[in-house]
């Protein structure tokens, strides 16, 4: 398969895109997720022509995939894909047109595509995977046409748009001495970032220091950071060092800052606003030279309405945010993931070769449906699950020429039954597709107690209905004064709910109608105990 220079109406278009600067707005793109030759994975096509009005034909012959910003590129080359194309083309409303071709079969969500077929923007925003032939698998999505593929990856390996920004921003905010706060869900890589702004800064030559602070007792938390003089709490036997003089010079990473105890945070707003800290049993003052970075999965703005995080250490700690996108927000990436982390195992196991061939005749390592599935799934565990799926994966099929999955991780990779992707193109647009994109401005309070009362108060589910991002629920419990937060419940009253529920804690979010996680947290803190509390 030779390389070829890149001459396809994609690149072309590029250079005259309506409404001024290149790449101003996404495109539609298709990347390569499942091929027979692995390598190939990450590879994408932009479907720039579509906002000219112009048609992209796909076969085995044309056009040209490519890595983003490179400039040699190939077809597809499957020799069982059809010469005959697949057609895209522009849709109604800004979505995207498909017609199937009658030599490649073209699998949706498990379905055969019999004609043409509509994408709305939002399954675009999302990432829909398309199977063609039982043979490559693609994600249709929306990418930056102005993105390069970096030299260096800053240790996060991805091509998605969500991607590419937090690499901007990291380039931007590296070489100067403010704290940065890394929002983001469990597993999605917020430690990764904390690294790469050390390694870009001037300080990559000090220490960098790692403290994850929902792993330490809380009460051990504050000396474990400031340091202890010996004697001063039971245990303390010698003089104590902290991880503050530790990282003297050099950069601090505090994972999971929202467990900070109420003496560990006026601790850390003290050292953000004057650089001093006071190890445990001493009264004099130390200077330290520490750039912090902090990282969270929590939603700190709920934290603060009830009472258990400090509003100013949240303005400090945030001095410049980064938020990490979720796995299921950057389903281009997940072949590309797949494939990294199965070349890891696959060396570990001595079949490193296995990702190599380049016979364009042998069937995918990794089939079609399954590549499918992969992409579809949300992925509530982020990258830490998909990593821990490839070596159950790899493991369990070792010496297989395909990987198949086994009962375990056919349950865990099962999802609810979801709306078709998609519609047939003669369908109207209202029929088709997933929820789309809202303002939460634009969503009444009954609306929102509705939706919340139907997903039993899970403010996920209730968002994902909504069309809405979960933050958004909690800028509009705030301005509703008919709802409610579990921080702002009595202890008296979740008491005698607790009490008169039996402990059962969906029982309760019925009764006092407030988010589930947060009133669980909240039983658990007063130390009730209860059937499923």
């Amino acid at each position: 398969m030779r390389e070829q220079p890149v001459e396809d109406i994609s690149t072309a278009d590029e250079k005259q895109q309506p409404g001024g600067e290149q790449g101003s707005q996404a495109v539609p793109s298709l990347t390569i997720v499942s091929h027979p030759v692995a390598r190939r994975v990450g590879e994408q096509l932009l479907l720039s022509g579509l906002a000219t009005g112009r048609v992209v034909p796909l076969s085995r012959n044309e056009p040209v995939f490519m890595r983003p910003g490179n400039a040699l590129g190939m077809h597809l080359a499957d020799p069982f894909l059809s010469r005959k194309p697949l057609v895209f083309s522009s849709g109604r409303e800004g979505g995207v047109r498909l017609e199937p071709s009658g030599g490649v079969r073209v699998c949706v969500a498990g379905r055969v595509l019999e004609g043409p077929w509509e994408f709305s923007p939002e399954e675009l925003e999302a990432g829909v995977a398309l199977e063609l032939g039982g043979r490559v698998v693609l994600v249709l999505h929306l990418a930056d046409p102005t993105a390069k593929d970096p030299a260096d990856m800053l240790g996060m390996l991805g091509i998605s748009t969500g991607l590419q920004r937090v690499r901007r921003l990291i380039e931007q905010v590296a070489d100067l001495n403010v704290p940065v706060l890394v929002r983001g869900e469990t597993g999605s890589g917020k430690e990764l970032i904390a690294q790469a702004l050390h390694r870009r800064g001037p300080r990559r030559d000090k220490p960098l220091v790692s403290v994850n602070l929902g792993a330490i007792p809380k009460e051990l938390a504050a000396a474990e950071l400031f340091g202890a003089r010996k004697g001063s709490f039971t245990g303390a036997t010698k003089d104590q060092e902290g991880l503050f003089h530790a990282a003297h010079g050099g950069t601090l990473f505090l994972d999971e800052v929202g467990e900070a105890s109420p003496e560990v945070q006026v601790m850390l707003l003290r050292v953000l606003e004057t650089g001093e800290i006071y190890r445990l049993g001493e009264r004099t003052p130390v200077t330290v030279d520490v750039r912090l970075v902090a990282a969270t999965d929590a939603h700190l703005e709920q934290q603060i309405q009830e009472g258990r995080f400090k509003a100013p250490l949240l303005h400090r700690l945030a001095g410049f945010s980064i938020r990490v996108p979720p796995l299921r927000e950057r389903r281009e990436d997940v072949g590309l993931l797949f494939h990294h982390f199965a070349r890891e195992e696959l060396e570990a196991l001595g079949e490193a070769k296995r990702l190599e061939s380049e016979d364009l005749l042998a069937e995918p390592w990794l089939p079609t449906p399954l590549a499918a599935q992969l992409v579809a799934y949300d992925w509530p565990g982020n990258i830490r699950q998909l990593r821990n799926v490839v070596r159950q994966l790899v493991i369990g099929n070792r010496g297989q020429p395909r990987l198949q999955l086994d009962a375990q991780l056919k349950q865990e990779l099962a999802t609810p039954k979801a709306a078709a992707v998609g519609r047939p193109a003669s369908e109207p647009v209202a029929r088709g597709g997933r929820t789309p994109r809202r303002k939460p401005a634009d969503i009444p309070e009954m609306e929102l107690l509705d939706v919340l009362r139907g997903c039993g108060w899970d403010f996920q589910a209730a968002a994902d209905r909504l069309g809405i991002h979960r933050t958004s629920i909690y800028d509009l419990i705030e301005r509703s004064p008919s709802i409610r937060t579990a921080g702002a419940l009595s202890v008296e009253e979740i008491t005698r709910c607790f009490q008169e529920c039996g402990g059962k804690l969906d029982e309760m979010v019925r009764r006092l109608e407030v988010s589930k996680r947060a009133l669980g947290r909240r039983v658990k803190e007063l130390g009730l105990t209860g059937s499923d509390a």
